[in-house]
C-alpha cells in the first residue's frame, strides 16, 4: 500500500525520487521529453495535481456506472502512475517529475479504490484509448481475463499500440500475472535502490523488463504526494520510457520501439535473459541514443517472446493457484505497453549478441 512522505514537501520529494538518478533521467531529457506521446493510465482515476497541470487529457470512467472523463481518484494508485509517466514538477526543481514530463496523460478510470474490478471495464478502458489515439496503454492490474478484455488487447496491438503491464507483487501474487502474461504485452518486474531484484517482485519467464520499484515517489491526491512500492511503479516508469522513444522516433512502429526498450536494457543476473531480470533494467538514454539494428525477417517466429503464452491461449482468469478464474482486478502499478503485431518484435539481444552502439 502506498503512504504518505513524512516530508511531505515539494523540494523533498524531488530529492526523494531516487529513480531519477538512478534512470539518468537529466540527460534522457536532453534529447526527449514525451512531447506528442499520448499515455493512457488505465487504473484508478487521476486526481488533478499541480505538477500535472496541462498534462491531463479528457478521459472516462468505465468501471459500472460510471459517468466521469477519469479526473477522480480515491486511494491514489492512478494519480500516482500518471505522476511518475508524465509529471512536471514546478519551479526550482520541486515536485514530482515525471519520466516523460511532456507526454499527455489520457486517464481512463476503469478500477474502484477499493475491491477487485470488472475485466470488462479494463477491456472498454482500452477500446475508449484506441479510439483517443493513445499510443501506449499503461495498466497497473492483474487479474482474471474475459473474451472482451483479450479482444481489446489484441486490437491495441493490431493498432501499433504499446502495451506494458505489470508482473505482480509478492506475497499475493506468486507468478507472472494477466495481462502481463498475454503476448505482445511487455511484462515488467521490478529492482531496489541498488539495481538488485525487487523481493516484491514476481518472477518468470514471461518477464521482459525491469524498473525501479520500491520507494517510489510521485503525485498523490489532494495535491499531496505518496511513496509506493510495487510492481506498478516500475510498470508506469517502462510506460514513461516507451513515451520517450515514441517522441524522438515518432515514425517508429511500436514494435521497434519496444525492440528498443529491450536491447538496450542492462543485463542484469545470469547472461542473457532471465527470469528476475528479463532482459534487463532499462536505459533511458541508450534507448534514445543507440544504434540498434532494426528487427528483421530474421527474427520473425510465430513463438511467443520471453517463453510467453498467447491471450488466447490462456483460459479466461487462468489458473494461478489463486483462484483467479474468480478474482477482479487488483491495482498494484502496473504499465501496459502495446505493440504492433505478433511475430516481428520479439527479437532480443543475446548474451552472445555484441553490445548496441552508442551514436555520440
Amino acid at each position: 500500500m502506498p503512504t504518505e512522505p513524512p516530508k511531505a514537501n515539494q523540494t523533498a520529494i524531488r530529492q526523494d525520487q531516487w529513480h531519477l538518478k538512478f534512470l539518468n533521467t537529466e540527460k534522457a531529457h536532453k534529447i526527449s521529453q514525451g512531447e506528442g506521446s499520448i499515455v493512457a493510465v488505465l487504473d484508478t482515476g487521476v486526481a488533478p495535481h499541480p505538477d500535472l497541470r496541462g498534462n491531463l487529457l479528457t478521459g472516462i470512467d468505465t468501471i459500472p456506472g460510471g459517468t466521469g472523463d477519469g479526473h477522480s481518484d480515491h486511494d491514489s494508485h492512478g494519480t500516482g502512475m500518471a505522476g511518475l509517466v508524465a509529471g512536471h514538477g514546478q519551479a526550482s526543481r520541486t515536485g514530482a517529475l515525471g519520466v516523460a514530463p511532456k507526454a499527455k496523460v489520457l486517464p481512463i478510470l476503469c478500477s474502484p479504490s477499493r475491491g477487485d474490478g470488472d475485466p470488462d471495464a479494463l477491456a472498454e478502458g482500452i477500446k475508449f484509448a484506441i479510439a483517443r489515439s493513445a499510443n501506449i496503454v499503461s495498466i497497473s492490474s492483474v487479474g482474471g481475463s474475459s473474451p472482451y478484455l483479450d479482444r481489446m488487447i489484441t486490437q491495441a496491438l493490431a493498432s501499433n499500440i504499446i502495451v506494458v503491464a505489470a508482473a505482480g507483487n509478492y506475497p499475493e501474487d506468486t507468478r507472472v500475472g494477466y495481462p502481463a502474461t498475454a503476448s505482445g504485452v511487455i511484462a515488467v518486474g521490478g529492482v531496489d535502490r541498488n539495481g538488485n531484484h525487487a523481493s516484491i517482485s514476481v518472477s518468470g519467464p514471461e518477464i521482459d523488463v525491469v524498473a525501479p520499484a520500491v520507494d517510489i515517489y510521485s503525485t498523490s491526491i489532494d495535491g499531496k504526494y505518496r511513496k509506493g512500492t510495487g510492481t506498478s511503479d516500475a510498470t508506469a516508469i517502462v510506460a514513461g520510457a516507451a513515451a520517450l522513444v515514441r517522441s524522438k522516433y515518432p515514425y517508429l512502429p511500436a514494435a521497434e520501439v519496444v525492440h528498443r526498450l529491450t536491447a538496450t536494457a542492462v543485463d542484469k543476473g545470469p547472461p542473457g535473459r532471465d527470469d528476475e531480470y528479463g532482459y534487463g533494467v532499462i536505459d533511458l538514454v541508450a534507448a534514445l541514443t543507440a544504434d540498434v539494428p532494426p528487427l528483421g525477417f530474421e527474427s520473425v517466429t510465430a513463438v511467443p517472446p520471453s517463453g510467453m503464452t498467447s491471450a488466447a491461449a490462456q483460459p479466461a482468469g487462468g489458473d494461478d493457484g489463486r483462484g483467479a478464474a474468480a478474482r477482479g482486478w487488483a491495482t498494484l502499478g502496473v504499465i501496459v505497453a502495446a505493440g504492433c503485431g505478433f511475430l516481428v518484435w520479439r527479437r532480443r539481444r543475446r548474451a552472445d549478441d555484441p553490445p548496441p552502439r552508442i551514436s555520440r
